[in-house]
């Protein structure tokens, strides 16, 4: 069985290096005058992500609540080189915003080539207390407008042979202590698109959609929320949204970062028992 096993472990890896090998390659000038709009702009990946378009030459519409902070995301876009740089305050817990967003977008660009989905809604990072409102609540953020966005935004996408970028993380693929409500909406997420996904491929749609898959990653939010509660370590938002702008320009199906949440995700149900064992002690309790 261990020697199964092993051989097994080593055919998954000849593959996974195959397929690397095999990736299309990245063409930075393809991102010149993109039509892009990116949700969750303001700060950490959504920001990193602003910038990157910006300095491949697109035209960017960013969002997310904080209208200040905004223009100043924005006018560092245009700095760093954006054909154009705009941005719309919207909250996407409106039933009304996500639609205003892109719509705005859709209006300013002329069209869209590339819609990138990234906002999330802040979650506590602590043992669940019962708090169902929260759980619909964020529900409404991090996955029912991310449905309702990408539904609005097909049309144009498919004009445009255009790519939906679809944020997500580990947690969607494997739970995690502290982070019920935030991880029940991750899943969420890879399961509606997962499938969304096969659709368009059957139905021979000129858009590509790219599930990214995200370990921790060093965004001030993130690092606030785990001090002292885990030692897990966290990787670069700046190296994060370049990967997952790479993926969706090159019209992969998935995009995982740091590469290696692609096995923690995947050998989760071969060991189960050493899995549940590593996720516990890796975060620390004190009741």
């Amino acid at each position: 069985m261990r020697t199964f096993t092993k051989l097994f472990l080593a055919s998954v890896s000849v593959v996974l290096i195959a397929n690397r090998w095999n990736a299309p390659t990245f063409d930075p000038e393809s991102l010149k005058g993109a039509r892009v709009l990116v949700t969750g702009a303001s700060t950490g990946i959504g920001e990193q992500m602003a910038y990157h378009y910006a300095r491949f030459g697109a035209q960017i519409v960013i969002t997310a609540r904080r209208e200040l902070v905004l223009k100043q995301v924005a006018e560092r876009c245009l700095s760093l080189g954006a054909q154009k740089a705009l941005y719309i305050s919207a909250d996407m817990s409106s039933e009304s915003d996500p639609d205003k967003a892109l719509s705005f977008a859709l209006d300013q660009l002329g069209g869209l080539d590339y819609l990138v989905l990234n906002h999330i809604g802040p979650s506590p990072f602590s043992m669940w207390d019962g708090d169902v409102e929260h759980i619909r609540w964020i529900m409404k953020v991090n996955f029912f407008s991310f449905v309702k966005m990408a539904w609005k935004g097909l049309e144009a996408l498919e004009k445009s042979k255009g790519s939906l970028v679809i944020v997500s993380s580990l947690l969607g693929k494997m739970a995690s202590p502290f982070v019920a409500p935030y991880t029940s909406t991750k899943f969420a997420l890879n399961g509606f698109f997962g499938s969304l996904q096969h659709e368009l491929a059957m139905k021979n749609s000129n858009v590509s959609l790219t599930i990214c898959t995200l370990g921790l990653i060093d965004t001030d939010n993130a690092m606030e929320k785990v001090k002292g509660k885990t030692d897990v370590p966290a990787y670069p938002a700046v190296d994060a949204a370049l990967s997952m702008i790479v993926a969706g320009a090159t019209r992969q199906p998935e995009d995982y970062y740091p590469w290696f949440t692609f096995y923690v995700a995947a050998t989760k149900d071969w060991f189960p028992s050493i899995t549940r064992y590593t996720i516990r002690n890796s975060y620390t309790y004190e009741p």
